[in-house]
């Protein structure tokens, strides 16, 4: 299905909107000059959109299967993956040691974000590896990063990660997955595990599978949980795929979409594995993965809403029905109109709350000041739950744009709602997500969320002006939320997460009011983004307030009804 890069917006809001040009400027990223940034926004525009972007309708009429014990893969994924790997996409901000650019995060979230747009269920693949470098060079070992690092940055390897099982879902400790040493340093790992996206693939030449297990003397729940290195092949003296280890895939899910992506049922049976990172912290080590999975999942959001409302503007701007004026296409009535408006407009938030959250791990890590880490650390679950529910919501809107049509397979508009369902789930759910939000990162007493809400309230007295209407509602907003949240804080915790999800939203619309408010300004208060900005203030950004509402009712009620009540 077309589909164009916006590469422009993105440019933008790098340029204007989140302090990207701080991180350009330090010592660590001086390679990320305006031609760089210009240069990889440009090329990886054009690989998603000439190369990937052609390839997502085939891998939803033609999923990924399982045959005579070999997964095989969609038409043309293949070549597609090959392309992704040779052009260095996969380690763009890995490390060079190991054959990695290192260019910052906002480079690759944005990279992300384009091929999320172009084909969700290939972009999975380079995307757990991704998370699985950044995790093996944090907790490896010098001989696994040495061994793994540079096969799994050239492509040659992909990565996996393996958590869930039938019984442990969100409750990771719950798992049965056992180790045992082998008294060689290595060890032998046997479990079953579910939802394994990319478990398998007829054209990668070895799969590197990183597997929570337990080993004999691990303490029940996650502090006893450790993580290995378990390879589809051994590698042999050389560091070359040798003998098969003992696992196997069992079966391919069947799923609500994706489909070219194969998420399997993997079994371990005594399968030969490495320590990764100590004995018995596997969850931290497997939290780095996680972590770079949920902000790169919330740009598949992003991207896949982008994808979604492309293909619905194109449509209401050529489907002529009924009166209306100008051009006589659908895209002339008002409530259409509407459901664009919103559609692009929360596009931009969430774009923008998913940049400035790399941007702030990408100034943690030049600085090594704790505020940035801090707020690339609150700034994470905001950026995955909003951006994967933006992507579910704007390629529902997608649908209706269509009308009837839009429920007909044929026009490819129900693809993008069943591919980016999955979203709001996998890394966490947004539940999860808020309730993270509201426990672990406000074990501050809220002072990371009190210098976002400084800062909106400084650009919304800058505002004041050239755009007063506009400075008034966000200012208004951010106190309304600093009120709440220095309620919140003062809660016990089932309180907290009685109100977690609404907050977590709340938070997310103040935010992309600032950054409207911010594009707004910088096109000096006239045009299509000052335009943009105001139909979010006036007509999204006044959505916090029934939010906050919520979340001050804490868990007041809502145990009123039993669950027999609710079954009645």
């Amino acid at each position: 299905m077309p589909f164009t890069s916006p590469i422009q917006d993105i440019r933008f809001i790098l340029d204007h909107v989140v302090p990207f040009d701080r991180v350009a400027a330090s010592e660590r990223f001086a390679e990320a000059t305006p031609d760089t940034v210009t240069a990889i926004l440009t090329e990886a525009g054009r690989l998603a959109d000439e190369v990937l972007a052609p390839l997502n309708r085939a891998g939803d009429l033609h999923p990924a299967r399982l045959e005579n014990g070999i997964v095989r893969t969609s038409p043309g994924f293949e070549g597609g993956f090959r392309a992704i790997a040779e052009g260095g996409w996969i380690g763009l901000t890995a490390n060079p040691e190991y054959g990695g650019m290192g260019l910052p995060v906002a480079l690759g979230t944005a990279v992300n974000d384009m091929m999320s747009g172009a084909c969700l269920s290939l972009q999975l693949n380079p995307l757990l590896t991704q998370g699985q470098i950044e995790a093996l060079d944090a907790h490896g070992s010098d001989a696994l990063k040495e061994l793994y690092l540079p096969k799994l940055i050239s492509g040659e390897w992909s990565g996996t990660m393996n958590l869930t099982e039938p019984q442990a879902g969100s409750d990771v400790g719950a798992l049965r997955s056992k180790a045992e040493p082998n008294g060689d340093g290595t060890y032998r790992i046997s479990g079953q595990k579910i939802y394994i996206t990319w478990g398998d693939a007829d054209f990668m030449n070895n799969i590197c599978h990183l597997v929570l297990a337990r080993l004999p003397d691990g303490a029940p729940g996650t502090k006893g949980i450790s993580l290995f290195m378990v390879p589809k092949f051994l590698p042999d003296a050389d560091g070359n795929p040798g003998e098969r280890n003992s696992l196997r895939v069992v079966s391919l899910e069947h799923k609500l979409g994706i489909h070219g992506s194969p998420t399997a049922v993997m079994e371990y049976d005594g399968a030969t594995g490495w320590l990764v990172g100590e004995e018995h912290g596997g969850m931290a080590a497997m939290f780095t993965m996680m972590n770079n999975a949920r902000l790169t999942v919330g740009v598949q959001g992003v991207g896949m809403a982008e994808a979604a409302f492309q293909h619905a503007l194109a449509y209401a701007r050529d489907r002529k029905q009924g009166k209306a004026p100008g051009t006589g296409a659908i895209v002339e009535h008002a409530d259409v109109r509407r459901m664009l408006s919103a559609m692009k407009a929360d596009i931009f938030a969430a774009r923008s709350i998913a940049l400035a959250c790399a941007t702030a791990i990408d100034m943690g890590h030049a600085t090594g000041d704790d505020d940035w880490t801090a707020r690339a650390a609150f700034l994470t679950p905001i950026a995955k739950a909003f951006g994967t529910d933006v992507g579910v919501a704007v390629a529902s809107e997608g649908v209706q744009v269509h009308g009837g049509m839009g429920f007909i397979e044929e026009t490819g508009a129900g693809q993008y709602l069943r591919d980016v369902r999955i979203t709001p789930i996998y890394e966490g759910t947004n539940g999860i997500q808020a309730m993270d939000l509201v426990a672990r990162k406000m074990m501050d007493g809220g002072d990371a969320a009190y210098r976002l809400l400084d800062e909106i309230e400084k650009t919304a007295e800058a505002a004041r002006g050239t755009l007063p209407e506009l400075a008034e509602a966000a200012w208004g907003a951010a106190e309304t939320l600093r009120e709440t949240t220095e309620w919140l804080v003062g809660q016990d915790l089932n309180d907290r997460f009685a109100g977690a999800v609404p907050y977590l939203r709340a938070f997310a619309r103040v935010l992309g009011g600032h950054y409207h408010l911010a594009a707004a300004m910088a096109e000096g208060g006239n045009g299509p983004r000052t335009a943009l900005a105001r139909f979010y203030l006036k007509r999204l950004l006044p959505e916090h307030a029934g939010l906050l509402a919520q979340v001050r009712e804490g868990a007041d009620g809502l145990y009123d009804l039993s669950p027999d009540d609710l079954a009645a």
